[in-house]
């Protein structure tokens, strides 16, 4: 079993700033990609930005320049620094996480947290 435990969703200010934090915790023995995406009410879930194990980036067009990915691979830790927020970025924000142990992969998801941003 994984774990993903998101923190670090709020409401924000337009122009504010929020940073999300994702652990993940369980059974396994590594993990390759991690990321963040986030789905608005009707709307499909969306790529926000991943960052490999070995911290190659990407981002969707929309968020490059404003939202950074980062990890702490000792902590199997991801974090998204989210800057001059739009009324547009609210959603539910989930992590994932492609783990591994052996030949055995598993895509962990977290339960999501809310990003609420006000004009």
């Amino acid at each position: 079993q994984v774990q993903l435990v998101e923190s670090g969703g709020g409401l924000v200010q337009a122009g504010g700033s929020l940073r999300l934090s994702c652990a993940a915790s369980g059974s396994f023995f590594g993990i390759n990609a991690m990321g963040w995406y986030r789905q608005a009410p009707g709307k499909q879930r969306e790529l926000v930005a991943a960052i490999t194990s070995g911290g190659s980036t990407n981002y969707a067009d929309s968020m490059k320049g404003r939202f950074t990915i980062s990890r702490d691979n000792a902590k199997n830790t991801v974090y998204l620094q989210m800057n001059s927020l739009k009324p547009e970025d609210t959603a539910v924000y989930y992590c994932n996480a492609h783990t591994f142990t052996g030949v055995v992969r598993y895509d962990a998801w977290g339960q999501g947290t809310q990003v609420t941003v006000s004009s």
